[in-house]
């Protein structure tokens, strides 16, 4: 009985496809995984480090492949990546803050100067006005502080030494919000009847509370 010889896959032309089948594959796992990788540019920091990692995955798929003839497919996707990642922005200040006002449900979004908690040094925050809730973030978009709208008892802005201060109270707390420059004292006004606008009369408070048997 004669036995038949059975073709041989040139070992060039086999690893070939199996390069190009591994990189359909992975364009695939990229594609479904877009939307979890958007979600990657709300922290400027982290969409840097992806960035990075990218470019240096599309250069790896650049270089190491020249020495297949048939990997032409890697090289292109490699010099896609690459150029994706040298051009792909980070997220602007002004749409992670609308998302995350978005997170946290709220309605409005007002400068919030200069806040300094205790034993922290001040930093620049954005007051993110709910519906029960005022937010005030961090240039991290990060909550530092949260005032209860219906506790509010005063709001206040007033000048004090060539800057204007937001003063707002509620329960037992205080918070002061230091707004300087030329339009210093346009934004403390801005925040204050912002705030003014969404806090409930006193007479509403007063009713809520002996609703409550407080």
């Amino acid at each position: 009985m004669k036995a038949t010889a059975s073709p041989v896959v040139p070992p060039e032309e086999g690893l070939g496809t199996r390069l190009r089948n591994l990189l359909i594959g992975s364009v695939f796992a990229f594609v479904l995984l877009i939307p979890k990788l958007m979600r990657l540019r709300h922290n400027a920091q982290t969409w840097m480090v992806f960035r990075i990692l990218l470019a240096i995955a599309g250069a790896s798929l650049v270089v190491v492949p020249l020495s297949f003839a048939t990997s032409w497919l890697g090289a292109i996707l490699g010099l896609a990546m690459f150029l994706a990642a040298i051009l792909l922005p980070p997220a602007k200040t002004e749409d992670r803050l609308a998302e995350r006002a978005q997170e946290l449900g709220a309605l409005v979004i007002i400068n919030g100067g200069r806040y300094q908690a205790v034993d922290e040094p001040p930093v620049a925050v954005q007051l993110l006005v709910g519906g029960e809730q005022i937010f005030v973030l961090n240039s991290g978009l990060a909550t530092i502080l949260q005032v209860p709208i219906a506790e509010i008892s005063s709001v206040n802005a007033a000048e004090t030494r060539e800057r204007w201060i937001l003063r707002v109270r509620w329960l037992d707390y205080t918070a002061d919000f230091e707004y300087q420059g030329i339009f210093g004292e346009h934004l403390a006004r801005v925040a204050e009847s912002t705030i003014r606008g969404v806090r409930p009369s006193p007479l509403a408070v007063l009713q809520q509370r002996r609703a409550a048997g407080v």
